[in-house]
């Protein structure tokens, strides 16, 4: 990211409140839950609602209007959000509440496009907005930066599966009140955000190679959250040494869920077993030796294997984000963690994993504040062989 340099605002002037543009992208996230790792294609969107996904990306932008208001200072007026008609923004503003008004030409019949998303992102920056809430993922960012490029301010809302680019909050909540504090401030801080996406085709198979497609101004604050970071040259020999601690304590009549990352597919390597990079895998272990029960898991597959007996969830966070749930692996829901208990997270991570994030917690996202709350405190992180570090847990 680049220095901080003040951002003009048109709105905030006189009596008037600030003017807040919002699009949502009705389709972001719809992949996570039901292990497809994204939403890009029209057949994509097709095979998740086939499969029962529920768009959610709505209310993640509603939650997120909700924490404005909230943090909003008493007696200042209060912001007039900018909104497309419909489900690319009116419905989210009308759940939350808040005053609105409609710019711009509604989205045409049937699923939005990336064409609408940027056709309306424009529409609203013309309108006159002093920020631009995007509700979405790394795709929705990128159609942002070529709309609208740095004519405005921009906070992501995260609701997508991946969330690689530095220009979303950390959370709905997060971006709320990120969004508060910068209009408020009237000329707030902003830096610039990296808009990175990955070829989901690829990623699917296990190719996770981002690449930079531009920069947007954000607010600055601590609520933002960072880049992925790549894993150092010496993770695999980190890995290996996790692998050979989690494999001891690996015990017969419970299922192991493995989360997605290349620390834990270490573990199936030193196990034996086939693994899915980017995907979520159950493991046994019984008197032939381990083997994979449910591979490449959505939620609805997870229910069941948690709800049948006792399991242990073994998740590694993102290096650079320090995002544990939340962020690549949604199958591993709200539902199947309270379905698990409260006691069956294994967390995994190299050392320097770790100290990287400077102190930083590790965070959830899992779209349950109550639950989310609930996991906040400490946790005991595998980091090698009969070793381990105590590292805080945080709500995003």
């Amino acid at each position: 990211m680049a220095e901080p340099h003040a951002a003009g605002t048109s709105g905030t002037s006189g009596t008037a409140g600030p003017r807040v543009g919002l699009v949502v992208n009705p389709i972001a996230g719809l992949g996570g839950r039901v292990g497809l790792k994204g939403t890009d294609g029209e057949a994509t969107v097709a095979r998740a609602l086939a499969r029962g996904a529920v768009p959610e990306a709505g209310a993640r932008a509603a939650a997120a209007l909700r924490r404005l208001v909230a943090a909003w200072p008493a007696g200042r007026p209060a912001p007039l959000v900018l909104v497309p008609d419909g489900e690319m923004g009116a419905v989210a503003a009308r759940e939350a509440g808040v005053d609105h008004r409609a710019v711009g030409p509604s989205p045409g019949p049937g699923p939005t496009s990336a064409a609408d998303t940027r056709r309306l992102a424009r529409a609203l920056v013309d309108a006159g907005i002093d920020l631009l809430l995007v509700a979405g993922g790394d795709g929705t960012a990128r159609d942002v930066c070529a709309a609208v490029g740095k004519a405005v301010p921009v906070l992501g809302i995260p609701a997508g599966v991946k969330i690689l680019s530095g220009v979303f909050a950390t959370s709905p909540a997060a971006a709320g009140e990120l969004a508060a504090s910068f209009l408020a401030a009237r000329r707030g801080a902003t830096v610039e955000g990296e808009v990175v996406d990955l070829d989901e085709d690829a990623y699917r198979r296990g190719i996770v190679a981002p690449r930079l497609f531009g920069h947007l101004r954000v607010p600055r604050g601590r609520r933002l959250q960072g880049r992925k970071s790549p894993s150092p040259p010496e993770a695999g020999a980190a890995a290996a040494a996790i692998a050979e601690d989690v494999v001891e304590r690996m015990t017969t009549g419970r299922a192991w869920v493995l989360g997605p990352g290349s620390t834990v597919r270490a573990i199936a390597d030193r196990l034996g077993v086939p693994k899915t990079l980017v995907g979520v895998d159950v493991v046994e272990i019984g008197e032939d030796g381990p083997r994979v029960v449910v591979a490449d898991a959505a939620e609805a597959d997870l229910l069941p294997v948690v709800r049948a007996g006792p399991a242990t969830i073994v998740l590694t966070p993102i290096g650079g984000q320090g995002f544990l749930l939340g962020r690549g692996n949604q199958p591993i829901s709200a539902a199947v963690l309270r379905a698990a208990g409260p006691d069956a997270i294994l967390v995994v991570a190299a050392a320097e994993k770790l100290a990287a994030l400077g102190g930083r917690a590790l965070l959830v996202d899992t779209g349950d504040p109550a639950l989310d709350a609930a996991l906040a405190g400490h946790a005991r992180v595998v980091t090698g062989f009969h070793e381990a570090a105590i590292v805080r847990i945080a709500a995003a």
